[in-house]
């Protein structure tokens, strides 16, 4: 394939981990395939893991963030970090010019996931978060069918992340803690079903939830189950889980002339969507949900094409600030209903509220 004559956004990649290499392999894709991302970089506090990243993609490394900024001229860094170390390289990166990638969640509170939004609006660059579940064909079929009122209000949806993780998956030292994870898994695995649900739903208005730590030993929950309703009048039922041994991670929207599901674990194609339309109004369905687009696999390809081309001409890249603190505004409600007993609205979380400080407010009593 031809690649364009265009000037390469360079880009450089911040933690050297597992999900990083998915972000360079991707990026080194883009490169192949239109010449406008270059990776030029990558940054990891442990040296072996960062000579193997750098060598296994031909690129420069850095000891810190610090060193990077100070040594290249980047235009967009990924952050790839553990979350509790997702802040700091992303408001550097922002006031060194950079536009920046956040690996979900974004940050471990909503004040500190405000603290990036100030720096943001202060520096005039962008951050996205990423949320490759939005972008696969299954979900943006599923939008155009909601937006071309052929399968009418949404009414009921089912948001279900039912993940198996062993006890020694938390015994690394960064897991199952709120101080370095932000929670179990409602924050760091549901999270990704909870994002995409949002994307079709629209704005929460109240929640009404559940944690257990029923099987783990960890800081955090290992179960959570909410009742979640939103402005536009639907409701939702929330599963996050890491003690099932069969995985699943399921969606349903129930609309008033259809259902639409789709059952994945990490990562869905179009072949795991079912579409089932209501008696006398199979055709309308039918032909709005095949106008949409086909053969995009939810996966982190698919939001980074989409990054740069917004970044190209100018614009916000999805998913944008606004987006990715209603998903962290949810989380932040289910786990302020679970430890506070009580319904949840959403205008109860401002700054006042202990959950926007800390996730787990003044903590869950196990």
């Amino acid at each position: 394939m031809s690649v364009k004559s265009v000037k390469p956004l360079r880009t450089a990649i911040v933690g050297a981990g597992n999900i990083a290499r998915r972000h360079a392999e991707s990026l080194q894709q883009i490169a192949e395939e239109s010449g406008e991302v270059e990776l030029v970089a990558a940054v990891d506090t442990d040296p072996g893991r960062l000579a193997d990243f750098a060598a296994a993609f031909s690129i420069g490394g850095y000891a810190d963030t610090g060193d990077l900024l100070a040594a290249e001229q980047v235009d967009l860094v990924h952050v790839c970090t553990p979350p509790g170390a997702h802040t700091g390289p992303a408001i550097a990166a922002l006031k060194a010019g950079a536009h920046v990638v956040l690996e979900k969640p974004a940050t471990l509170t909503l004040a500190e996931f405000d603290r990036l939004v100030a720096a943001e609006r202060a520096t005039g660059r962008y951050v996205a978060t990423v949320s490759q579940h939005r972008f696969g064909s299954g979900v943006q079929r599923l939008r155009g069918l909601l937006d071309s009122g052929a399968a009418g209000r949404p009414l009921l949806a089912l948001c279900d992340t039912t993940w198996y993780r062993d006890q020694a998956y938390f015994d690394v030292e960064w897991r199952g803690r709120w101080d370095t994870e932000g929670g179990g898994p409602t924050m760091g695995h549901g999270i990704h079903q909870i994002d995409t649900m949002l994307s079709v739903l629209g704005p929460w208005a109240s929640v009404s939830a559940v944690a257990r730590r029923q099987a783990r030993d960890t800081e955090t929950e290992d179960v959570s189950l909410a009742h979640v309703a939103f402005d536009n009048g639907a409701i939702a039922s929330v599963v996050n889980s890491v003690v099932s041994p069969r995985e699943e991670s399921y969606l349903r929207f129930d609309f008033e002339f259809a259902t639409v599901e789709v059952r994945h674990l990490y990562g869905y194609t179009d072949t795991d969507w079912t579409l089932t339309a209501a008696p006398g109004h199979e055709e309308p369905v039918t032909s709005a949900w095949e106008a949409g687009p086909a053969s995009i696999r939810s996966e982190h390809l698919a939001q980074f094409r989409e990054i740069v081309r917004a970044l190209r001409e100018g614009g916000a890249p999805p998913v944008t600030t606004t987006d990715a603190r209603r998903t962290l505004h949810l989380v932040a409600g289910i786990y302020a209903s679970a430890f506070g007993r009580t319904p949840v609205a959403a205008g109860d979380l401002g700054p006042d509220s202990p959950h926007y400080t800390l996730m787990q407010g003044a903590g869950p009593v196990w």
